[in-house]
């Protein structure tokens, strides 16, 4: 596969895209408040300039969204849908080494909110495209692109909207990849591996409401909304929950298991519970290589909030608290009567937001053509399959039927922890991990 179209032009552009589209401030605050209209804008137009015809679309003034298609050669071919989000999180400018709007470019690192969640992959993405034109190179397949709104909130005027009224510009995709993976993964052993998506937990956001009888502060009451609620909220803290295996985990664990020169669990053994023991071994052997996994091995549910009362000597009637719950593919009956079971007598709980489980094959030509790809430019590495803890704009996409992975590579040095750059102070990201990143997801677009 010639890879001469992605010149220093296309690297240089990967680059000083990532720092253009920092500098707009697309700050997302949630419940609505944020635009990402500047930073759309820029993107059609280079799109634009690339020969692509780019459709700005909002639900919300302001919450705008860029969807184009690049034609592919084979007309028959189905689709691939690549994706991301243009907003990012708040950044107080008071804790930042740089001011976090500025895309400041310093000693080989772009500095700025968004520069890995995740304006450099878009910018990396923008670079290949407009590569692609100048070198009159066409990939195999359609490739859809749709840059999104409000990501990092509920995805109402995102992905979620593009998929509820615009379903027909994603038709004939049948694959998506967006982020959350194939970057450069240091567990301090001399390894680099490769977390790329094929999961993602599910989101399970709940209210917990408890009720009892209001009263005096001084009086003995056995009914206490609060003590019932407090009560509810340990015992869900506390839980062990059950592991619960799927096939992506099963995969990075056997990979894994590979790679250390560890016993391989026998997955579908007679006993639960020396499964379990097997697992955690195996994830205790690996050391720091376990972070890949071990988020991913169970359903969880933490409590994150809580309310109660207005005054210290007046017992309320009614408390509340909030629960994190994340939910692994398959495992929605048993969190639901674990919530039941351990909310207890007096306590209720209903959804505030719930959002579905992931998975996509890690066995098929696909993750194949993205393993290939990463390890074409760096030949010594370990590519693991991945199960994200959390979600990303993949749950809203694959309700149209597309097998989602998290792959926007990216090659990032020992000393940089990737995963604390996530909504973290000082966000940067290094050149030379950008330019390895354009060049790999050129190949892997090419390919797939």
């Amino acid at each position: 596969m010639a890879e001469h179209h992605i010149d220093a032009e296309a690297l240089d552009e990967a680059v000083r895209c990532t720092a253009d589209l920092i500098r707009f401030d697309t700050t997302n605050r949630g419940g609505g408040d944020g635009a990402e209209r500047p930073a759309a804008e820029y993107v059609a137009a280079r799109l634009a300039e690339a020969g692509a015809e780019p459709r700005l679309l909002e639900k919300e003034a302001g919450r705008t969204n860029v969807v184009a298609r690049v034609p592919g050669t084979d007309p028959a071919a189905p689709a691939l849908l690549v994706h991301g989000h243009l907003d990012v999180v708040p950044a107080d400018a008071a804790e930042w080494s740089v001011p976090p709007f500025s895309g400041e470019i310093r000693d080989g690192v772009v500095w700025g909110r968004g520069a890995v969640d995740m304006k450099g992959s878009i910018a990396m993405v923008l670079a290949v495209v407009r590569a692609w034109a100048r070198a009159g190179v066409r990939p195999r397949r359609d490739v859809v692109l749709a840059f999104t709104a409000d990501e990092e909130d509920t995805a109402q005027y995102g992905a979620g909207f593009l998929v509820a009224e615009h379903a027909d510009l994603f038709d004939g995709c049948t694959e998506a990849i967006g982020e959350s993976g194939a970057y450069t993964f240091h567990p301090g052993d001399g390894r680099r591996l490769y977390p790329v998506g094929g999961g993602e937990r599910g989101t399970a956001w709940l209210t917990l409401t408890a009720t009892g009888r209001a009263g005096h502060g001084s009086k003995i009451n056995r009914e206490n909304a609060v003590t019932r609620l407090a009560a509810a909220v340990a015992r869900i803290g506390e839980h062990s929950w059950p592991l619960r295996l799927t096939a992506t985990v099963r995969a990075a664990l056997t990979d894994l298991a590979v790679l250390y020169g560890h016993p391989v669990p026998d997955f579908d053994g007679p006993d639960p519970d020396a499964v379990a023991r097997a697992v955690d071994a195996l994830v205790e052997a690996i050391g720091p290589a376990a972070a890949l996994v071990a988020p991913t091995l169970r359903n969880s549910a933490n409590p994150t909030m809580f309310d109660a009362g207005y005054k210290v000597n007046v017992i309320p009637g009614r408390a509340t608290a909030h629960v994190d719950g994340r939910v692994l593919p398959g495992g929605d009956e048993e969190f639901t009567a674990t919530m039941d079971r351990l909310t207890g007598p007096g306590v209720t709980w209903s959804p505030l937001h719930r959002e579905i489980p992931l998975e996509a094959p890690v066995d098929g030509p696909a993750f194949a053509a993205l393993r290939e790809s990463l390890l074409h430019f760096d030949p010594g590495a370990h590519v693991i399959p991945y199960c994200m803890s959390g979600g990303t704009d993949a749950k809203q996409f694959s309700r149209l039927g597309l097998a989602a992975y998290g792959f926007m590579p990216l090659r990032i040095p020992p000393d940089l922890d990737y995963q604390a750059m996530f909504h973290g102070v000082d966000e940067r990201v290094p050149v030379d991990g950008l330019h390895f990143g354009t060049r790999v997801l050129d190949r892997a677009l090419l390919a797939l």
